[in-house]
């Protein structure tokens, strides 16, 4: 009875990490897809700083998810108790992981405010310097989602953007993208009708209310799914002879 358990227990392990090598697989292939430039395609990404580092987000977790996988698949089919412990290790390091970012989302919450990040825009935002993290990220920010600073462009008076650029009111990230140069100048001069007047934080507060519910039960399952597969890993480590 107890060798039919561990039949059973070995082969469910098997299957369910051969789809985490499947999905681990084609996320790594659509990477390298985009990175390969298929027809051009690359640039189209490029020209979306957030889609670009999407990119490489994707390539990560397909790769963990291979590696997962393979580590699962092999262990589990050819009893193998090293790679059934090493793929014990990952699942825990990774479930550490993000037990680590919930603890920390929820003890820093108070600093994702609408204030924090004004006062912070107010003291960093440079412009148009792309070699800045910051300004860049706040660039593809305004600009993937048609807003303009935090709450609106009043956002961007008495901040280090108007002290380097004094004749700009907002920069041109806050522009509306109609493709005439004399309206992007006119909008960074200070004309309301060719810029977002809509702030940033409202606009992804909007974007992400519509998938808050369905990421938190997914972040429940995929930790539900990680303990389990501790605990097949573990009960087929302990079964082999």
């Amino acid at each position: 009875m107890e060798g039919d358990c561990l039949s059973c227990m070995k082969y469910l392990m098997f299957i369910f990490n051969f789809f985490i090598f499947l999905g681990g697989s084609f996320l790594l292939g659509v990477g390298v897809w985009v990175l390969v430039d298929p027809m051009g395609f690359r640039e189209i990404v490029a020209a979306n700083p957030l889609l670009f580092t999407g990119v490489y987000v994707i390539l990560a977790m397909g790769s963990m998810l291979f590696l997962l996988g393979f580590l699962g698949c092999c262990g589990a089919i050819r009893e193998n108790k090293c790679l059934l412990l090493f793929f014990f290790m990952l699942i825990l390091f990774i479930f550490l992981a993000e037990l680590a970012a919930a603890i920390l989302a929820f003890l820093f919450r108070e600093h994702l405010t609408r204030e924090y990040f004004t006062r912070e825009l107010k003291r960093h935002y440079q412009g148009q310097n792309n070699t800045d993290v910051f300004t860049s990220t706040w660039n593809a920010i305004m600009t993937s989602f048609d807003c303009c600073g935090v709450s609106g462009p009043e956002d961007f008076e008495e901040s280090l953007f108007r002290l380097l650029s004094p004749t700009k009111m907002v920069p041109e990230a806050c522009c509306q993208r109609n493709g005439y140069r004399g309206d992007m100048e006119q909008c960074m001069s200070g004309t309301v009708a060719f810029r977002h007047n809509k702030g940033c934080y409202s606009a992804m507060v909007d974007y992400f209310e519509t998938y808050i519910y369905t990421a938190g039960a997914l972040a429940i399952v995929v930790l539900t799914i990680e303990l389990f597969a501790m605990v097949f890993a573990m009960c087929l480590f302990r079964g082999i002879q």
